[in-house]
């Protein structure tokens, strides 16, 4: 069994074959928008970290090469060791020559050397030499200071005209090399991460991109998470007052986002790729009546918890993953309690905070339940509602069983026999409030106080397993 979901495999002629999340229509969509436009732009496609762009792209980039497009593909984040992005931007480049195109890459190469040169450092070390290093020290800087100004301030009129011109001959030979190089389509070149890379080096691949690469026949892909480069954008500006969208507009031409998938094909594909019912599912657990539908329990508490939109696919999976391999310190009688487990992990992933006072037993029941209440917030539904309320009940149940030892264990009800409205018998009241299907909550708890297993079950025993303290049992 395989913790990780592995890399899908693209196959060319048929690269969306794999994809789980329906996504090969919006491929045939940009496939027609970069087909459209000759004169070159720049194309952001712009989705929160962990929805996959990256395997989005990847598939993209195989159906351009079965089209007969020419590609590229440059990972900033695994590349921003380099510090002059324009190297690896042409070393990139650089994959697309053949035989007959090769000195035109040369010449464009050549030009681009112009551009690499760094003259501010030169200058600086050429008047260190000149003054500092002398004997007279510090008395020469002061009397030849403003000789050494007047130096370098002729010296950058002088490159400044030099690079600008070096900068319209790269662009010239650039624009001949890529029009012998595409096919007759405009080349794509896609750069993915460019908000995870070094926020200096993803500045100065957007500055690079504009001002030397806006030629015609080349289209740029850039995959993104906006908010996060427009963090990196403040970060390099040293001012929060920046309007980084502003900013980026400069940048890009057309924005674009994958749309999120139907909410239940990616954790049913992650289910079944990490076998979970190699546990549920196995004829040993099978043979105990009362084990015989966790899965559907678990497959319910998924669609409540990542129904909501602000989970994003990285974080199903890194739920998921922590959920298969905790299940395997479980012997295949052992009582799981799906719903709690799989919310206990949520907590566990997303919300360390609330976790941490969970297993320090530090939360009153009602400040529990406020923390509950706003995991369920955005998915609660007239139909679901009772559904969250027996996981309401249950953790409530496991918690006190947790926080008090058994002779100072909390009530929920009033157990006595004065009472026979259930309202008044009630000690607790739901997340949902005090007058909300209260016989519906009576009835729950009445039933389970009954039950010796859950009576007695801790959220303890869910917390070890999931925290891996005990051995692996499957």
């Amino acid at each position: 069994m395989s913790l990780r979901n592995p890399v899908l495999e693209i196959e060319p002629g048929k690269p969306f074959e794999n994809c789980k999340l329906e996504r090969e229509k919006y491929s045939d969509v940009l496939t027609e928008i970069v087909s459209s436009y000759y004169d070159g732009f720049v194309l952001a496609i712009n989705n929160r970290w962990g929805e996959g762009k990256t395997t989005f792209v990847k598939m993209w980039q195989q159906a351009l090469i079965d089209k007969k497009f020419q590609t590229v593909y440059f990972n900033a984040w695994e590349n921003d060791f380099e510090d002059n992005p324009l190297t690896a931007l042409m070393g990139e480049l650089k994959t697309l020559t053949n035989k007959e195109t090769e000195p035109k890459f040369q010449k464009a190469l050549k030009n681009a050397s112009i551009l690499t040169t760094h003259i501010a450092p030169v200058l600086a070390q050429a008047l260190v030499d000149k003054y500092v290093v002398d004997t007279k020290g510090i008395k020469d800087i002061i009397v030849n200071a403003s000789k050494g100004l007047a130096d370098i301030f002729e010296n950058d009129v002088n490159n400044y005209q030099k690079k600008k011109v070096g900068i319209s001959n790269f662009k010239k030979s650039l624009a001949k090399f890529i029009a012998d190089s595409n096919n007759g389509k405009p080349i794509i070149f896609i750069i993915d991460e460019l908000d995870r890379c070094r926020p200096n080096y993803a500045v100065s691949i957007l500055e690079q991109i504009k001002h030397f690469f806006s030629v015609p026949n080349i289209v740029f892909v850039l995959s993104i998470d906006k908010k996060q480069l427009g963090n990196a954008i403040r970060g390099v500006y040293g001012s929060d007052r920046i309007n980084s969208d502003e900013y980026l507009r400069r940048f890009i031409d057309v924005e674009y986002s994958i749309p999120r998938p139907p909410n239940d094909l990616f954790y049913k594909y992650l289910i079944d790729k990490l076998n979970f019912d190699e546990f549920f599912q196995s004829p040993e657990r099978k043979k105990y009546r009362e084990l015989v539908d966790d899965k559907e329990r678990f497959l319910n508490t998924c669609r409540l918890l990542f129904n909501n939109s602000n989970i994003v696919l990285r974080q199903q999976e890194r739920i998921l993953i922590l959920s298969r391999l905790s299940l395997r310190t479980y012997t295949f009688n052992n009582y799981v309690y799906p719903s709690v487990y799989l919310v206990l992990i949520y907590i566990k992933i997303l919300k360390d905070e609330f976790y941490q006072k969970i297993i320090s037993k530090k939360l009153s029941f009602s400040e529990l339940q406020n923390e509950l209440f706003n995991l369920f917030a955005d998915s609660v539904t007239d139909r679901n509602r009772r559904e969250i309320m027996f996981i309401e009940v249950y953790f409530l149940m496991f918690y006190n069983n947790f926080k008090y030892e058994h002779h100072e264990k909390r009530e929920l009800y009033d157990r006595g026999e004065s009472f026979e409205d259930k309202d008044k018998k009630l000690l607790i009241h739901s997340m949902f409030g005090k007058d909300y299907d209260s016989e519906f909550l009576f009835t729950i708890i009445n039933i389970e106080r009954a039950n010796y297993n859950s009576n007695s079950f801790s959220l303890e025993h869910i917390i070890k397993k999931i925290d891996l303290l005990e051995s692996l049992k499957a």
